[in-house]
């Protein structure tokens, strides 16, 4: 099938399968390896982009499905001179250890703070009828929103210090866990 994806704000004309997924035509395609291959299930996140703004796994999303809409990888979030605040705030906070699953993390952050600024509630959100507010929510929603996106070097304390810096709040200091024998 011919099909034009927009990935990235740039335009790009394929000649695929139908059965070809969007993380296969992102990597295999046009070499946009940043997006992992991670479970190839819809299970880990590593997968993740934005389609629309929204998360989606691209191992289950087929490329053709794609057509005008708006696709945004990794690649895409910032530049090595002016990294989007999301990919900053994992540096600053350590949110990554190996980094296999980082690109798929940041994206899903990205999409966290969208919802936020439209008010869409999660699975632990305390008041479904009132507005979510971004200042206020608790390292426990955070963890509930990204919850679709694994990490097995567990680096989640980095990572969720990331978004509380992203969101404006102050994340804990690494060392504050520490206790010192007297």
């Amino acid at each position: 099938m011919d099909v034009t994806l927009s990935i990235n704000q740039k335009k790009y004309d394929f000649n695929i399968e139908p059965r070809v997924t969007l993380l296969d035509a992102l990597r295999e395609t046009l070499g946009l390896v940043g997006t992992k291959k991670g479970c190839d299930h819809g299970q880990c996140g590593a997968c993740t982009v934005l389609v629309e703004g929204q998360r989606v796994y691209s191992c289950l999303a087929l490329a053709v499905m794609q057509q005008g809409k708006e696709i945004t990888t990794i690649e895409g979030l910032g530049t090595e001179d002016n990294l989007h605040p999301v990919q900053q705030a994992f540096i600053e906070n350590d949110g990554f250890q190996c980094g296999y699953c980082t690109p798929g993390q940041i994206c899903a952050t990205v999409a966290l703070l969208e919802e936020l600024k439209q008010g869409t509630p999660s699975a632990v959100t305390p008041e479904l009828e009132s507005q979510v507010s971004i200042t206020d929510i608790s390292e426990g929603e955070i963890k509930e929103r990204l919850s679709g996106n694994l990490c097995r070097c567990s680096a989640y304390n980095g990572i969720v210090a990331a978004v509380q810096q992203v969101l404006g709040q102050t994340p804990p200091s690494p060392l504050a866990e520490v206790r010192v024998n007297e």
